[in-house]
């Protein structure tokens, strides 16, 4: 029985895509799945190229790999994902070790490209990108108690630094019932907490249904009994709408936690950028969901030294992030992606100021999120369990306020035994580098 290592770098839509792929290879007789890349006979590779750090950790994963084939040479070797869709050509002449390279639209053929690749083949296969799988059966990488839940893939925004749409393809959204399906079938098997992905959550259903459909989706995905917490990510600023503030607002199952990547706040730069909005309309949109939602958690993404930006524009950021006072967010370095137009723009800003601006953001950030888990101190808030650590007799876990793999923790004491995946009331007592402490009520 031949088996198979899988490897996945990048988002969590990439790692909805390697759970399809991990499905479909368990319903084979022929496959063993191995969590050992250094055990497996067949090592996949799916693969990120967002930006240039992405595409730096992928291609020393290709070269660690190709380095553990050179020790066992019947070892194979498959990359997939964005790399491979983005740079098939350079993947083939600088890593020939690789045995077959196969772009997104070869999701959906994993079983066959395995054993083509067990047989000894060798060959590149680059179907078109729409027909790579939007849904199917999965094995989730997650913890049992909560789940990625793709709503769409690709994108339409066309910023100008962002290389997704020419890798991804234009938009497509699943259909609401086959979304809600799966939901279901998550929630049967013990899953808790949602958390909705694409690349605009917010854009979600305009391409099948001629309108946005986010609200709706959310209200049926709220009905589901076994689910607790939905989380929302990836929510273009300019299509959050009234309709989706009331819906967060009136579902409690739907968490007051939204991920607003805004990139930049000053007009100008916004609009090289090819997205919409400047300082005041950011700041009254902070505000307007900050008045619906009083107890809102807001996380956001910026971006510092796009190409042309001032040391004024630069400080307008600042400004913005004193103002804004956001709850969750990160800060990084412009990425010259090629392809996209912002890379073909003449002013680009240098490596090392764009480095020291995102810095001097994070300074500002660390100052005020300190702050705002400080003002947390003595309230009590609803905590998913996720282990326990004898060393300090304490649990760990996720407050409601955070999302998985990118915020915060708590660890807290209990009177009484708890499992993975429980939901329990915390009162927050202190805060510890960035972490919750507490005692459950």
């Amino acid at each position: 029985m031949t088996k198979i290592g899988f490897i996945t770098l990048g988002c969590p839509k990439n790692q909805v895509d390697s759970e399809m792929m991990l499905a479909k290879l368990s319903g084979c007789g022929d496959f063993e799945l191995c969590d050992d890349p250094y055990l497996s006979d067949v090592i996949v590779i799916n693969t990120c190229a967002f930006i240039e750090d992405a595409k730096k950790e992928a291609i020393e994963t290709i070269l660690e790999m190709a380095e553990l084939k050179s020790e066992d040479p019947d070892k194979k070797i498959i990359v997939m994902g964005c790399l491979a869709e983005r740079y098939k050509d350079e993947i083939k002449q600088a890593i020939p070790e690789a045995d077959i390279i196969a772009g997104l639209g070869a999701n959906g053929e994993i079983e066959e490209l395995c054993r083509a690749a067990a047989g000894g083949e060798a060959f590149e296969k680059f179907p078109p990108k729409e027909e790579m799988p939007l849904e199917g059966e999965r094995i989730l990488t997650t913890p049992p108690y909560w789940a990625y839940l793709k709503i769409s893939d690709g994108c339409d925004n066309r910023c100008s630094y962002c290389a997704i749409p020419g890798i991804r393809g234009p938009m497509r959204s699943r259909e609401v019932s086959g979304i809600v399906q799966e939901a279901k079938k998550l929630a049967a098997e013990g899953v808790k907490e949602l958390i909705l992905v694409s690349q605009d959550t917010t854009r979600y259903g305009e391409d099948v249904y001629g309108v946005p459909m986010l609200p709706e989706l959310l209200k049926m995905l709220a009905e589901i009994e076994d689910i607790k917490w939905i989380r929302l990510l990836y929510c273009y600023p300019d299509r959050i709408s009234d309709k989706l503030l009331e819906t967060i607002e009136n579902e409690p199952k739907i968490l007051n936690y939204i991920d607003i990547p805004v990139q930049h706040a000053d007009g100008r730069v916004l609009s090289r950028m090819n997205r919409k909005g400047d300082k005041e309309t950011l700041i009254a949109l902070v505000k307007k969901i900050r008045s619906r939602l009083p107890d809102v958690v807001l996380r956001t993404t910026l971006m510092a030294g796009f190409p042309g930006e001032s040391e004024e524009e630069f400080e307008s950021l600042c400004e913005f992030v004193r103002e804004a006072r956001f709850d969750r967010l990160g800060c990084f370095p412009y990425s010259q992606e090629e392809g996209t137009p912002a890379a073909m723009m003449s002013d680009q800003v240098d490596e090392e100021t764009r480095k020291r601006r995102a810095e001097i953001i994070m300074e500002e950030q660390d100052a005020i999120f300190e702050e705002r888990l400080r003002g947390k101190i003595g309230s009590h808030a609803q905590v998913i369990v996720e282990g326990y650590d004898a060393y300090s007799d304490s649990y760990y876990g996720r407050t409601w306020m955070d999302a998985p793999e990118i915020d915060s923790a708590i660890k807290f004491t209990s009177g009484y035994e708890l499992n993975d995946g429980d939901i329990v009331d915390v009162e927050i007592f202190d805060v510890i580098d960035f972490d919750f402490i507490g005692e459950t009520v």
